[in-house]
């Protein structure tokens, strides 16, 4: 079976402290009538840093959609590929070896797609297939792994390429001043992930099983209002309130493939804020520390949408805690509402 191999992350040099974000909110919209609510929402984020692609005085004006689609394409193109090399290395794969290029963003858009780009760059073979996922935000990155292992379930010697690449940054819109907005002015931040999915060998994740779940009628919680100044994200206030009914469809995945699932090895979650990760710990019955590794990366790099799962994954393999049968849950959550789901166990190379 297919293999998700050790992810390489790569984030940019400029940061920002959860303390600069307050005090930016505090001198920005010092009239603001729900400011002292906007301040005690990011307070609580659980987000000490994150790291952007330009200075923060940079992302605070908005040059027009043109110049930052520029930007998006230029920091990509100078970016992505050393994060491939190392997610190749990694997998110990070279790029002729690849099958299909799995990329996933929401933050910026081209076309072609970046994939294109990358197979002339970096000498991956011309046959090489695209999949280019751009509408599902945060859930891509779950996605993007469940893509993968139905690619190689249906072509059993194929190798996956997946890079998710998020420039959250670049979707800053001074304009916006709800509530929702504000805080997700002071929980996202710029990064990005590549990781291999090996059709044979490798160390890491044995998918086994995978699954999406959409909520009913919850399509407008999150969502991009799409205007001549960029992509305006939307956040619903009933979003932090979305655990307690995807919770059953994780359950039922599970059981599914007779496992319980508060009774894993390792869970690794997309965090979009603390209380997603709380919620999950209560309703799946599962201790906190469960999700220590997305709590990490809500920590040290915010919201950094699809390419959240990634680098918890990347923290577990650091880790080493994970052993040889070991039982675990890989989640994306995102637009929708869906939520991207999978199951694996982890496998090593035996001596």
């Amino acid at each position: 079976m297919a293999v998700l191999c050790k992810p390489a992350i790569a984030v940019p040099d400029h940061i920002i402290t959860n303390e600069d974000t307050l005090e930016l909110a505090r001198r920005l919209h010092r009239d603001h009538p729900q400011l002292d609510l906007a301040l005690r929402l990011i307070e609580h984020t659980g987000v000490r840093k994150r790291h952007l692609i330009q200075p923060i005085e940079t992302v605070l004006k908005h040059p027009g959609l043109d110049a930052r689609s520029a930007v998006y394409e230029a920091e990509s193109k100078a970016r992505v590929p050393a994060v491939v090399s190392r997610a190749l290395d990694q997998a110990e794969l070279e790029p002729q070896q690849i099958d299909l290029i799995i990329y996933v963003s929401c933050t910026g858009f081209m076309m072609p797609s970046l994939t294109a780009w990358l197979i002339n760059e970096m000498g991956f073979r011309s046959e090489t297939r695209q999949l280019p996922i751009a509408q599902l935000g945060c859930a891509a990155g779950g996605a993007a792994v469940n893509r993968a292992h139905d690619f190689c379930t249906a072509y059993p010697d194929a190798n996956v390429l997946i890079v998710a690449c998020e420039f959250c940054s670049l979707c800053y819109q001074p304009t916006d001043l709800g509530v929702g907005s504000l805080l997700s002015n002071g929980l996202f931040g710029d990064g990005i992930a590549a990781a291999v999915v090996r059709a044979e060998g490798g160390t890491g994740i044995r998918l086994e099983r995978n699954a999406s779940y959409l909520i009913p009628h919850t399509e407008d919680w999150i969502s991009y209002a799409v205007r001549s100044t960029g992509f305006h994200f939307q956040l619903d206030k009933r979003v932090p309130g979305t655990m307690e009914p995807l919770s059953p469809a994780l359950r039922a995945v599970a059981e599914e493939h007779q496992w319980n699932v508060g009774k894993l090895d390792f869970y690794i979650v997309h965090a979009g804020g603390p209380r997603i990760l709380d919620d999950l710990s209560h309703f799946l019955e599962v201790p906190p520390e469960a999700f220590r590794f997305s709590r990490a990366t809500l920590t040290e790099y915010g919201n950094i949408a699809s390419a959240v799962v990634l680098d918890a994954l990347a923290r577990m393999f650091d880790e080493q805690s994970a052993l040889d049968g070991h039982q675990g849950l890989m989640a994306g959550f995102g637009p929708g509402i869906t939520a991207e789901i999978s199951l694996g166990t982890w496998t090593a190379p035996q001596d």
